[in-house]
């Protein structure tokens, strides 16, 4: 598994729904949520995998992208276009579930 290693948009009090002053890493809050080995996605190598598959939900429209902020004048996060675009040009599954699938409408012609 792979994740940006930056800093989340915000960071929510999920008990009240409010933002607040704490700063997140993607990465680490990735490996601490799968509670496993998880790499930044700077290292990954598209030719060792089969497949890509980016979950949905809050994360892929404000971390992954910033869809949430920006709408259809979103950017996505460097690490995911070149991600998605090499899984896509080497004709490889990706699957997006959620959210997530803005990213390949804004990356995919």
């Amino acid at each position: 598994m792979f994740a940006p290693d930056k800093d989340q948009l915000h960071v929510v009090d999920h008990t009240s729904g409010t933002p607040h002053g704490a700063t997140r890493n993607v990465l680490k809050e990735s490996a601490r949520i799968a509670r496993g080995k998880i790499s930044s996605l700077d290292a990954l190598n598209e030719e060792q995998f089969d497949a890509m598959f980016i979950p949905g939900g809050f994360g892929a429209a404000k971390n992954l992208s910033t869809f949430a902020t920006e709408g259809t004048d979103m950017s996505v996060d460097p690490g995911v276009s070149k991600a998605v675009k090499a899984f896509h040009a080497n004709s490889k599954p990706i699957g997006m579930c959620c959210i997530a699938p803005v990213i390949a409408a804004k990356l995919i012609p």
